[in-house]
């Protein structure tokens, strides 16, 4: 069964399968189809995410165990609601002492069976696992290391010992085993084998194989076999060696009857491949467009201009948008991950001893085009279809001026026709072109998701998953064309607001947007709390660059702040790596950081934040009604994540994932309800036979209405750049045209209206968005009432 909307919940063991339960007549009773779990399979314990995925064929006994989860199935199923989980097939956790089948290669080796199940390169490990688990060198650690009986204890992790082992000396013993423990640090250079991005925590898992596919989605195959799952959301596709190859298996496997959708992070125009048997995406391609919306243009250049001027970033550093990307791209590639590029490397290197007419590149020119092509992949992860629209010639020729010995070169050509599949099908042709294009996903994500976005940043709203602050708006006539395309190519696709990944709820984002209609207000603003901040001690922030983040943060956030703040701010300036970073912190840039939260934002100044913050409300207020209604009506399946139907302050993860509660009602909260019953009673106007029309203002101010039509039968109106509006004389003159028939508000329920023009004034006379539906009273009736 296809969802009309889901909703979110961050199951953990403070809020297990019995919380959910207790919430489901409140979830019910908002409206949406389907609850939308997060991961539920056996996990590390106390794991508040469910990511590090331990077991796949267990549901996880923390949250009450597959009785548990079957018991909330029935309890959702009387209110009717159905389940759809979130399933993570690229990973799971390299933790061995919670992780049984990693625990049996650990102890058997590269002949257990369960080896295949794990992206293990033994080859470049001499025949061992490296497992970057130590706080020192294995030399100052051996007096932490112990052995009890067939168990070798580290502290509170475990690792298994090979067969009539544990009899040896120390030394003798770690020399003896499948796996070789190492410093932390060497996982950056000499890890060997597959992870999520950067984290040596979660292991890649090979789900290309038939058997392994089997045997880690066995028991999701199970729950949706018996009818307890209707829907999947597949975590982080792009990390799998064939994402399309494994999306027909899972289909297959389902008999096409789950909704499914993908985590997948579309960039600028780029496409969905139109051959993925999914319904869509989980709707980060939504997200931006609808940021977009409440983003002005020219405000958004102008804010550009007072950062730089405000906080002086040198050179690329975060000034310009495509330097800092490119600059963060080459900072990840050869330190974070130099692993990935060694592998991708010594794989390259095989193709070309092997074949005569490749050989004679250097290790050191392969290992440099790898490098210089993968920082000019302008997207997650180059398809094979479509492949040169990602690494051109234009690239390939760029990535050559690396080289000073134009013959050197040519190294380019042959790891670009290698990422395309040009040079054949062997096995170190297929295992090269799958890991440069998983190698190409980690880069993406954690050069811009978790660098450029901490770097530049003149309007922090805009730095969002799938977002792009270096051309943040988006024009009405664009939206409507992302509308037209999803109805008639993926109209049961995912559409989102706000998530567990997002890094500013949409009602933070809605309130730091409207500083791009003000900029010179907000310019005015900053040098003035600034002042007042730095008359206090401690009160002065370590450098322009953070301070421009913290009162745009605060702005957005409100208070009180009870020290999340804090913790979101020190996380950016981690992820930046400008003054420290997570794996080299600098303690003293750190306690200032600390020290100037506590006394500026988190300190006195919030009393003048929270008076600049009341000047926004109404624009707010707008902003957060207007992203609410398009994204429950526009073409789509509308997640909303827990709490959001009310009021919703979070900023980055964890802050953003605390248990669920129920949201404190409010006027989104009554809109989002309006908006959900529509979409259950009328399924025919949102459904996949659905369509969209826009439809257009015509006046002085029609720029700052954006409508559209749903199947003839619902018409959504909302107002944008409120604040331009108000200062350019409001509605006066601007009307919507309506089609024939006759319009109930939904919104408020005393207000019908006939079609054609509208004075938009009377449409927004109490709010700034208005939807409607048709009534069967007086069709093809003209005017206005």
């Amino acid at each position: 069964m296809r969802p009309t909307a889901t909703y979110r919940l961050q199951i953990q063991p403070d809020f297990p399968f019995t919380s959910a339960a207790a919430a489901v007549p409140y979830i019910a009773g908002l409206g949406v189809s389907h609850l939308h779990l997060s991961p539920v399979l056996e996990a590390v314990p106390g794991s508040t995410h469910g990511y590090d995925v331990v077991d796949p064929t267990r549901v996880r006994e923390e949250l009450g165990g597959e009785e548990g989860l079957r018991a909330l199935a029935r309890t959702a199923r009387e209110h009717g609601l159905g389940l759809v989980l979130d399933i993570v097939p690229n990973h799971m956790a390299a933790v061995p002492r919670h992780n049984p089948a990693l625990w049996e290669v650990l102890r058997e080796g590269p002949l257990s069976p369960y080896a295949p199940w794990f992206d293990i390169d033994w080859e470049a490990g001499g025949g061992k696992v490296l497992l970057p688990v130590l706080g020192g060198r294995v030399g100052d650690e051996l007096g932490s290391l112990k052995v009890e009986g067939d168990v070798l204890h580290y502290g509170e992790q475990r690792f298994p010992l090979r067969e009539s082992t544990s009899h040896l000396p120390l030394p003798e013993l770690l020399a003896a085993q499948w796996y070789r423990l190492g410093w932390w640090r060497l996982a950056r250079t000499e890890l060997n084998y597959r992870r999520f991005f950067t984290i040596s925590d979660l292991i890649g898992v090979r789900v290309e194989d038939p058997d392994v596919f089997g045997a880690t989605h066995s028991k999701i195959l199970e729950l949706v076999r018996d009818g307890v799952v209707e829907g999947l959301r597949i975590d982080h596709p792009d990390g799998l060696a064939d994402p399309e190859g494994y999306l027909r298996r899972l289909d297959e496997a389902t008999g096409g009857a789950c909704w499914t959708v993908v985590e997948k992070i579309l960039t600028g125009d780029e496409r969905l491949p139109a051959g993925w048997p999914v319904a869509g995406t989980t709707g980060y391609d939504a997200l931006r467009r609808l940021d977009g919306l409440f983003t002005d243009p020219v405000g958004a250049g102008e804010l550009v201009t007072l950062y730089r001027e405000f906080a002086g970033p040198a050179g690329d550093r975060g000034g310009y948008w495509e330097a800092t990307v490119r600059r963060a791209a080459y900072r990840v590639v050869t330190h974070e991950l130099a692993a990935e590029t060694a592998a991708l490397t010594r794989l390259a290197e095989r193709v070309c001893d092997r074949d005569p007419a490749l050989r004679d590149h250097a290790p050191w020119a392969l290992r440099t085009a790898i490098r210089e092509l993968l920082v000019r992949v302008p997207v997650y992860r180059p398809y094979r279809v479509g492949g040169d629209e990602v690494l051109t010639v234009k690239a390939a020729a760029s990535a050559k001026g690396a080289f000073a010995v134009p013959e050197e070169g040519t190294a380019v050509d042959v790891v670009r026709d290698l990422a395309l599949g040009r040079l054949g099908d062997g096995p170190d042709h297929v295992a090269f072109r799958a890991r440069f294009a998983q190698t190409s996903s980690a880069l993406r994500a954690k050069s811009v998701e978790d660098t450029a976005f901490y770097r530049y940043v003149p309007l922090i709203s805009a730095n969002e998953v799938g977002g792009d602050p270096g051309s943040p708006a988006v024009a009405p006539g664009d939206f409507h064309a992302y509308c037209e395309r999803l109805a008639r190519d993926w109209p049961a696709t995912g559409t989102v607001l706000t998530t567990h990944d997002t890094k500013r709820s949409s009602d933070v984002r809605a309130r730091i947007a409207v500083l791009s209609e003000c900029p010179d207000r907000w310019a005015a603003f900053v040098q003035q709390i600034t002042e007042e901040a730095g008359r206090l001690e401690g009160g002065r922030a370590p450098d322009p660059h953070l301070a421009w983040v913290a009162w745009q943060t605060a702005v957005g956030f409100g208070f009180p702040y009870e020290g999340r703040l804090r913790e979101a701010l020190l996380k950016s300036v981690r992820e930046a790596a400008l003054h420290t970073t997570w794996t080299e912190p600098d303690e003293a840039y750190e306690k200032a950081v600390a020290d100037f939260v506590e006394a500026g934002p988190e300190g006195p100044p919030l009393y003048s934040v929270a008076q600049f913050a009341r000047e926004l409300d109404p624009f707010v207020r707008a902003n957060v009604l207007g992203s609410a209604l398009l994204q429950l009506t526009m073409p789509g399946v509308p997640d909303l994540y827990q709490r959001t139907e009310g009021e919703f302050l979070a900023l980055v993860d964890p802050d953003n994932r605390y248990p669920f509660g129920e949201a404190v009602p409010n006027e989104k909260t009554a809109l989002t309800r309006a908006a959900l019953r529509l979409r259950r009673e009328r399924p025919e106007a949102f459904g996949e036979s659905g369509t969209y029309v826009p439809l257009a203002a015509s006046g002085p101010a029609a720029a700052h209405c954006v409508a559209f039509c749903r199947t003839g039968e619902v018409v959504t109106a909302v107002t944008r750049l409120s604040k331009r509006l108000a200062a350019a004389g409001g509605w006066e003159g601007t009307e919507l045209a309506l089609p024939p028939g006759r319009w109930a508000d939904l919104l408020d329920g005393a207000r019908e209206f006939n079609g054609g023009a509208v004075p938009l004034a009377t449409l927004f006379a109490d709010r700034p968005v208005a939807l409607l539906s048709r009534t069967a009273v007086r069709e093809g009736s003209e005017g206005s009432g």
